[in-house]
């Protein structure tokens, strides 16, 4: 199909051209791939027959079918890159970039772990076995650096310095960034590279810092899945990700008298508008000290 060929033409344009992550590609794939079935549903056989109208009963149809805001936001977002593309390359002759509706996001605060949670889950792993020992490194490191999780699985050896005590993060668009880490976190990988990697089947073949007992690269899934399991082993109940993690290294960070600018770099935000949610969060906190503390609160 011409759309498919247009669609892969697209794919590996952000591929080569802006270095997207293999993630982000895919999550692109899906979300276009959805857009171009519903053309091909309308008995469309070319990309000239789209307009402003076709698109709006798109948008509405996705709204129709109760997709939250923030997945129709993501794909409006794939469109309007898609047809700045097409404009660009000269396939089409006017940019419909503009005629993608874009859908107001909810905005709702990213959930945190208090200290003393944190503390419970970075003890939860039993360090006297392979699997233990390698997760408790990179629970550490995950609260000690924001990290995202697929920077985490990533990571290579070469890029942890533990004497040093800082971290070299490979993150969207292949952009670098270094990252501190306290002691606690640099303990528990020099413990773990030298004291449980080297248990591991094959680990010398492998360049990345975190494997499994296979000794290839532990999966996001993988590692998920033993958050989780950590989690629930202290008696945190609510939902539990990686992500959450990511912000409460943010939001403790911030609580703690940390500049804005600094976390921004740390987490690797291009803009400095998606770091200041956190701001709302120290809001809310300021907020309910106030009324625990205040006698006429």
């Amino acid at each position: 199909m011409k759309f498919e060929q247009n669609l892969e033409e697209y794919l590996t344009y952000l591929l080569v051209e802006r270095g997207l992550s293999s993630n982000t590609l895919a999550s692109y794939r899906r979300d276009l791939t959805d857009f171009l079935a519903y053309l091909e549903k309308l008995d469309y056989t070319s990309l000239e027959q789209i307009d402003k109208y076709c698109l709006h009963d798109y948008m509405q149809k996705l709204k129709n079918a109760a997709l939250a805001p923030s997945s129709r936001a993501r794909k409006s977002a794939a469109l309007k890159s898609f047809f700045k593309y097409l404009y660009l390359e000269k396939i089409l002759p006017h940019n419909l970039a503009p005629e993608v509706e874009t859908p107001k996001k909810e905005k709702s605060l990213p959930k945190y772990l208090t200290m003393e949670e944190v503390d419970r889950l970075l003890a939860a792993p039993k360090t006297n076995t392979i699997i233990g020992c390698r997760d408790k490194a990179m629970l550490e490191l995950l609260y000690a650096t924001g990290m995202r999780v697929s920077e985490l699985i990533s990571l290579q050896v070469s890029q942890v310095n533990t004497q040093m005590s800082y971290v070299r993060c490979i993150g969207k668009g292949n952009k670098e960034r270094l990252i501190p880490m306290g002691q606690p976190a640099a303990q528990a990988i020099e413990y773990y590279r030298e004291n449980c990697r080297r248990k591991i089947n094959n680990y010398w073949q492998s360049e990345y810092l975190f494997l499994n007992l296979q000794g290839k690269m532990l999966t996001r899934q993988g590692f998920w899945k033993n958050l989780k399991k950590y989690g629930k082993s202290v008696g945190i109940n609510s939902p539990l990700t990686p992500h959450v993690l990511r912000h409460s290294f943010a939001t403790h960070l911030l609580q703690n008298g940390a500049d804005l600018r600094a976390i921004q770099e740390m987490l690797g935000h291009v803009d400095i508008s998606t770091t200041q949610i956190y701001t709302h969060l120290l809001d809310e906190h300021k907020f309910e000290q106030y009324n625990q503390s205040h006698p006429r609160a």
